[in-house]
């Protein structure tokens, strides 16, 4: 099942590799959404920082369809597309082999450096709008919680 799922997908990349994209990063940001909800909830009821009307865990679907439109609309598309250029520069410009180390070490050192901070300030300036905030008070979010996230990021996601 899984195998004929994952040759559905992959073909899918090959016939239409934007589109997929999208997609796929959508609903990844979605379901990462809903994880992350449930792990901050179930922290802090562990942890005895809830009170009982918010014992029952409640999923904010708004705050779901915020991340998941980022996934779709700058992730899905502008990740394919950094990915594409960042392979083709690593193979004619950098003169690497595809799938050698140094590739590979270096495609993960150039997206960390470059792509790694565009994402954190698109999504701190995406997250922080459509929340309603102005733009002092993103630049302040962006001010305080860039450095950590980034550090945090470079940790989990190099």
């Amino acid at each position: 099942m899984m195998l004929k799922l994952w040759k559905w997908y992959q073909n899918c990349l090959a016939v239409h590799p934007v589109k997929t994209q999208i997609i796929s990063s959508g609903l990844i940001w979605g379901f990462g959404d809903i994880a992350a909800q449930s792990v901050t909830h179930f922290t802090a009821k562990n942890r005895h920082q809830v009170s009982d009307e918010d014992e029952e865990l409640k999923i904010n679907w708004k705050r779901v369809a915020t991340t998941s439109l980022f996934g779709f609309g700058f992730v899905g598309p502008v990740g394919h597309f950094w990915y594409e250029g960042l392979d083709r520069f690593m193979k004619n410009r950098l003169q690497l082999q595809p799938k050698s180390l140094r590739f590979v070490a270096s495609k993960v050192a150039l997206d960390g450096i470059i792509f790694g901070p565009l994402d954190l300030l698109v999504f701190f300036s995406y997250m922080g709008f459509s929340i309603g905030k102005s733009a002092a008070q993103v630049k302040e979010d962006v001010k305080r919680d860039f450095v950590p996230a980034f550090i945090l990021e470079g940790g989990i996601w190099p």
